[in-house]
C-alpha cells in the first residue's frame, strides 16, 4: 500500500498513536509494573538487543524478562527524537534515542546525581492489532553502556534514619 494514500488525519493520528506506544513503555518499566510490558507487545513480539544473544520472543517470556527486574531497581529513561515513519495503514517502524540512569539497592528518596548507564537508540517494528497499535520487534543498540551500580545500605540512608547532631 502506498502511504500517500492514506488520510492525512488518519497518518497524524497513527503516528501519534505509535509515539505514545514508545513512551509507554518507558513509563511501564520505570513507574509501573514491568511485567505490563509485555502487554506492549504483539503476542509474537520480539526484544534483542543488537549485540550479544539477547533475544526474547513472545508475550510470556517477555513478561518474565521484564518482571525479573531486581525489586529494589529505580531506573528512569529518557526518550527523545522519536521518529516514526507509517509504512502502511496497520504497519510502521520507530526510532528513537534513550538515555537511562539506573542503580540497584533503592531504599527510597532522592539520590545524588550519577551518570547514566546507558545511551542508545531503540529500533521498532510496530503493528496495528485489533485497532490498538503494538510492538512487532524492538532492537537496542547501545552507544554507551556500563554496569548497574548497587547502592550499600550505609551510602543510602532512609529518611529518619540519620542521627541528629546536638
Amino acid at each position: 500500500m502506498d502511504t500517500e494514500s492514506l488520510d492525512p488525519l488518519e497518518t497524524l493520528i497513527a503516528e501519534r498513536a505509535c509515539e505514545r506506544l514508545v513512551v509507554e513503555f518507558v513509563r511501564r518499566l520505570d513507574l509501573g509494573e514491568p511485567g505490563d510490558v509485555a502487554e506492549l507487545f504483539t503476542p509474537d513480539g520480539v526484544w534483542e538487543w543488537a549485540e550479544g544473544d539477547r533475544r526474547i520472543e513472545g508475550r510470556e517470556a517477555l513478561r518474565g524478562y521484564f518482571g525479573g527486574r531486581p525489586a529494589d531497581r529505580l531506573s528512569r529513561r529518557l526518550c527523545t527524537n522519536i521518529l516514526v515513519t507509517l509504512t502502511s495503514a496497520s504497519t510502521a517502524t520507530a526510532s528513537t534515542c534513550f538515555t537511562t540512569y539506573r542503580v540497584d539497592g533503592h531504599r527510597g528518596g532522592m539520590l545524588p546525581p550519577r551518570l547514566p548507564v546507558q545511551v542508545g537508540r531503540y529500533e521498532d517494528t510496530l503493528r496495528k492489532v485489533d485497532g490498538r497499535w503494538l510492538l512487532a520487534a524492538r532492537a537496542l543498540f547501545l552507544d554507551f553502556g556500563g554496569p548497574t551500580e548497587r547502592l550499600e545500605p550505609a551510602a543510602h540512608p532512609r529518611p529518619g534514619d540519620a542521627r541528629r547532631e546536638g
